[in-house]
């Protein structure tokens, strides 16, 4: 038995797809993390849910003409301490899986990490921050939350504090879809001049994905996807979910746009909170997920 179903996960898409760690090109990390979570608790189940319904998927993908999993070559890690099962501190989830991700990075892998809550966002792109050095990247964050709180419920680590994490490593951003944020965020994002997109913007733009494209300053982009930037008719499984956001097609045309303009160097889909008797969510969590490896692949 892998250290993987060791912990109650398959592989995504499929045993018969992973290429193993050295041929892989995309290595997806499995994060099974929530210690900060502040409404809907159950995102430490949410890799486990993904994994699963990935293996639903189809290899083929109707928009790009190619199965892209056998283009890209595809291997699924190993957990990062399961806290579904064993107590880690905030701290040394940060470090572990900064760690972790600088290896990847380092290995020339593209990693594509599965939460668990969205604090884990500052150890991926610390580790990222650590493998590239002095040379800069843009934080393209989908969410409904400005996570811009230098410290919430005691914690610098906090789920709420992600994005704050991200300007303390002096590295640019690009928020999409916020439609809630405290007036302290709203007051940073100002003072910073960050390019925020407001959901309530986007809905009434129909150029607005030229022009958040346009906004990203580096070639080099991290993207930070928390489920809860798409519409909760596609995604209500999340922790703290919001009215509007994301359609399917907004989210994949901007993706696509993405991957096409810019240099996507990483990527994190966050925030899964699975629902009992219902497999909507984690599938569309799961296929947002290729949709994401098949950009990488298909440039035009």
């Amino acid at each position: 038995m892998s250290v993987l179903e060791s912990e109650g996960m398959l592989p995504f898409i499929g045993e018969e797809v992973d290429v193993g760690y050295h041929k892989a090109r995309v290595v997806v990390l499995p994060v099974p993390y929530e210690a900060t979570t502040t409404y809907r608790q159950g995102c430490k189940h949410g890799p486990a849910a993904l994994l699963a319904a990935s293996d639903q998927l189809e290899y083929y993908d109707v928009e790009l003409g190619r199965e892209v999993c056998f283009e890209i070559g595809i291997h699924t890690h190993a957990p990062i301490a399961d806290t579904r099962v064993v107590s880690v501190s905030e701290a040394q989830m940060f470090a572990s899986t900064r760690d972790t991700i600088e290896r990847l990075v380092r290995d020339g892998k593209f990693a594509i990490t599965l939460g668990g809550e969205h604090s884990i966002t500052a150890g991926v792109v610390a580790g990222y921050r650590r493998a590239y050095g002095d040379e800069l990247f843009t934080v393209v964050q989908i969410d409904a939350h400005g996570d811009l709180r230098d410290e919430y419920e005691g914690s610098k680590y906090n789920h709420a504090c992600i994005m704050h994490r991200v300007l303390d490593m002096d590295l640019p951003s690009l928020p999409v879809g916020i439609r809630s944020a405290s007036a302290e965020e709203v007051a940073l994002m100002h003072d910073r001049g960050i390019p925020v997109f407001w959901d309530s913007e986007i809905a009434d733009d129909p150029h607005w994905i030229e022009r958040a494209i346009a906004a990203i300053a580096t070639e080099k982009v991290f993207l930070t996807v928390d489920l809860d930037g798409l519409d909760p008719s596609l995604v209500s499984g999340v922790g703290t979910p919001q009215p509007g956001g994301l359609g399917w097609h907004q989210v994949t045309k901007f993706l696509r746009r993405l991957c096409r303009e810019r240099t996507v160097i990483g990527a994190d889909v966050m925030e899964l909170c699975p629902i009992p008797n219902s497999v909507v969510s984690e599938f569309t969590a799961a296929k947002l997920t290729y949709k994401i490896m098949g950009y990488l692949v298909n440039k035009s």
